[in-house]
């Protein structure tokens, strides 16, 4: 596993993490705030700091999971170690409900 912390997620099963420094593609350790748990993903493409990361595989139309809530909704497939950002997520938060 990396020696670096490179994100942190909020609370283990949720789909993304934030990256706590800026990160190149490759190897990266991910670290959870409710648990001692870690684990190591392979990000796709580099990640900037503060943005998103997805830890499983996303299918397009899936509700997004971080702090073990719906944050979101996949506009298309979204790979493990893929930037999640406004090019492949709607957020929620305004959001009609019918």
């Amino acid at each position: 596993m990396s020696d670096e912390l490179a994100f942190l997620g909020h609370e283990v099963g949720d789909s993304v993490a934030v990256a706590v420094r800026d990160v190149e593609a490759g190897k990266a350790r991910v670290a959870f705030l409710d648990s001692e748990d870690q684990v190591e993903i392979t990000t796709t493409e580099s990640i900037l700091l503060g943005h998103k990361v997805a830890l499983v595989s996303i299918p397009a139309e899936t509700p997004i999971i971080e702090y073990g809530e719906v944050i979101g909704t996949s506009k298309s497939d979204i790979a493990v170690g893929s930037l999640v950002h406004v090019h492949n997520i709607r957020s929620n938060r305004w959001q009609v409900k019918a």
